[in-house]
């Protein structure tokens, strides 16, 4: 949270200085008489409340004075370069990216998890390229067009999921296949219209092997180099046998092991038609050095200006003052001596 007049924030000096003179006791002006301590004194309704309107209305005030100051939170930065790279990410979210040989010590984390985090830190240091994000399961979905808004991405890429995982989510049996070949061509197709970029990348992640889909790797990947995009490719994990979460037949929570394999003759191909290059990743360290390595081969320097955009929180604490002031006023003007 940033105020974006902070110099408003002055005015809680003469307030506290209200605060004082409303609050400090005052000396009851009357003659001292013997013997009134011994008498039962029991308090009205009015003298327990005595103090409740200078509360709302000091409350009320320092609600105004922070209204002025107008408190507000970053909700977007975007970037606009004179020169950056185009990539576009596409991800597998195939029903084996829920394995869990990507876990760090007692901690589980699905591949899909540790794929996240690490293109979060990958697109950290792009600050000045486009970047989209693409998925595919059974079949291929943009998420997020080229942009130059990271902040928006990022919480794009934390809602990202394999189909069915979420409670209650219903899906097609087909929609947790792996289409690595449409996959690859509905990145080049956001691609294709960046004819003002040089340089455009696409950064493909699978764990599994073609089993469905409209375009194979093959064609894809033609597709790719006759547009001139260079296609990073990245094997997660290995062929043989990994651990998931899943409910055993009374619906307890337990682990089982499921097979799994990868075709890496295929992502290496893409890789190297299109001129660029095959990572295998079997843990976390490993997808971090790839990502890079690819970091490093593909960095540009450029000039760049920043704009914010930002929530604005004052009209809450604007309309929270006015009716706090309002209700100091409700009460009876006998309780109203310390407010005025």
């Amino acid at each position: 949270m940033v105020f974006a007049c902070p110099y408003a924030l002055l005015l809680f000096l003469p307030f506290f200085f209200m605060c004082y003179r409303l609050l400090r006791r005052r000396k009851a002006a009357a003659f001292a008489f013997p013997g009134v301590g011994k008498l039962i004194h029991r308090k009205s309704l009015k003298q327990y409340f005595a103090w409740l309107p200078s509360i709302l209305f000091m409350l009320g005030v320092a609600s105004l004075i922070i209204s002025l100051a107008r408190p507000q939170k970053e909700f977007s930065r975007t970037r606009i370069s004179s020169e950056a790279i185009a990539i576009e990410m596409s991800i597998d979210i195939s029903g084996s990216m829920m394995a869990l040989d990507f876990s760090e010590g007692l901690k589980e984390k699905t591949r899909l998890d540790v794929v996240k985090e690490t293109f979060k830190d990958f697109v950290a240091k792009r600050p000045s390229d486009l970047i989209g994000l693409v998925t595919f399961g059974g079949y291929a979905t943009t998420l997020t067009p080229l942009t130059l808004d990271h902040h928006a991405l990022n919480q794009i890429i934390d809602e990202v999921h394999v189909p069915g995982t979420k409670k209650g989510e219903i899906v097609d049996q087909l929609e947790t296949a792996t289409a690595i070949g449409d996959g690859l061509a509905m990145a080049c197709a956001r691609l294709k219209d960046q004819t003002n970029i040089a340089s455009r990348v696409v950064i493909l992640l699978s764990d599994g092997v073609t089993n469905t889909g409209i375009i194979t790797p093959d064609k894809a990947a033609e597709m790719a180099k006759q547009l001139g995009i260079k296609v990073y490719t990245i094997g997660v994990g290995s062929n043989g046998y990994a651990n998931f979460r899943g409910q055993d037949f009374w619906g307890n929570s337990r682990l089982f092991k499921e097979q799994v394999s990868m075709d890496e003759a295929a992502l290496r191909k893409i890789s190297e038609v299109t001129g660029g290059s095959y990572y295998n990743v079997r843990d976390k360290k490993a997808l971090e050095k790839a990502l890079a390595a690819i970091d490093e081969l593909e960095k540009t320097e450029v000039e760049q200006q920043i704009y914010l955009r930002y929530n604005e929180y004052f009209a809450f604490f604007l309309i929270l003052g006015f009716v706090l002031c309002f209700l100091a006023c409700l009460f009876p003007a006998q309780l109203h001596r310390g407010v005025v």
